[in-house]
């Protein structure tokens, strides 16, 4: 289980980030550009991924899955903070926050990595 302080201290290392308000949820933000957002209510976070990775992690836990409408079919994908563990949790962000950010900040987090 994931609680919203280890998913905002992960979210927090990517550079630049701002955090808003956005409706009921709070949202994480690259150059004004939201790349999650995180529900309370639901303990659950929302996050921009390609087709291609959100077909990925949705393979690898059911804690993880596209949002049912037209969101979901742009990469916006659920992820079910009490049921997934930080290491998943920090990979889908990263992917996120790449998939949103522009490409210096993007390769900067992908050089990181390797």
């Amino acid at each position: 289980m994931v609680t919203f302080g280890t998913f905002e201290k992960i979210t927090l290392n990517f550079p630049e980030i701002t955090i808003e308000p956005h409706f009921e949820k709070i949202s994480f933000r690259i150059k004004k550009k939201i790349f999650a957002t995180y529900d309370e209510k639901h303990n659950r976070v929302t996050v921009k991924l390609s087709e291609i990775d959100q077909d990925n992690f949705s393979s690898l836990s059911d804690s993880i899955y596209p949002v049912n409408n037209k969101w979901g079919k742009q990469g916006w994908t659920f992820i079910e903070l009490s049921q997934v563990n930080p290491e998943l949790l920090s990979k889908v962000l990263t992917a996120g926050y790449c998939e949103v950010a522009p490409k210096k900040l993007s390769a900067l987090i992908k050089e990181s990595k390797n």
